[in-house]
């Protein structure tokens, strides 16, 4: 398959989604300006939080192509952009409180994402304990803390604690399948951690 057919490939799956979505009004397209457009509306239906270059490599287009396209998406209020850092991070327009934006800023990244999940099935596990399951340094472990209870994620006063474990296991649940293996399995085990009681 040459890569031409594979990013038609890809696209067409996620365009898919993306024709589907209540939020896609946008007629008068070129039909490969349309396959691109409604793949990326499918693309952050189904990936929300992705941020540019995680949506321009996974789709194969080309930086300018991605750009072009997402800005005409959220002028047109069917995305939306949220400055996390160094990065920007795309959700479907009005669809995502402030707190799940954050949530899942941080769900996105790998060390932040084990740590929720840590501390989610074991709420009395210390630094150092984090670090060693982890295979993280401590310092890592505190300066991701610390980034966490800054944003209103977590809370480190006595122990570490998610400070709405319902609200993030609900977005585990809902978008676990798009992370990796791990947390694949930790979605399809978090129902059952409902009843958290930190």
């Amino acid at each position: 398959m040459t890569i031409d057919e594979e990013k038609r490939t890809t696209l067409r799956k996620f365009a898919a989604v993306g024709a589907g979505s209540p939020f896609l009004g946008l007629a008068g397209r070129e039909e490969s300006e349309s396959d691109a457009r409604d793949a990326i509306v499918g693309y952050v239906d189904t990936t929300p939080g992705a941020h540019f270059s995680k949506i321009r490599d996974d789709l194969s287009l080309a930086t300018g192509e991605t750009q072009y396209h997402l800005r005409r998406l959220t002028d047109s209020d069917t995305l939306e952009g949220y400055r996390d850092g160094d990065y920007k991070r795309y959700f479907p327009a009005g669809q995502f409180g402030e707190f799940e934006k954050v949530a899942l800023g941080y769900l996105r990244r790998q060390t932040p994402r084990a740590m929720l999940m840590a501390v989610l099935e074991d709420p009395e596990l210390t630094g150092t304990e984090l670090a060693t399951e982890l295979d993280v340094s401590t310092a890592t472990i505190s300066t991701t803390a610390s980034e966490m209870a800054e944003a209103g994620v977590l809370d480190r006063d006595n122990c570490y604690r998610v400070t709405d474990p319902e609200t993030v296991l609900s977005l585990f649940l809902r978008y676990g399948r798009t992370f990796d293996e791990r947390t694949r399995q930790f979605s399809t085990d978090a129902a059952a951690l409902f009843q958290y009681d930190p």
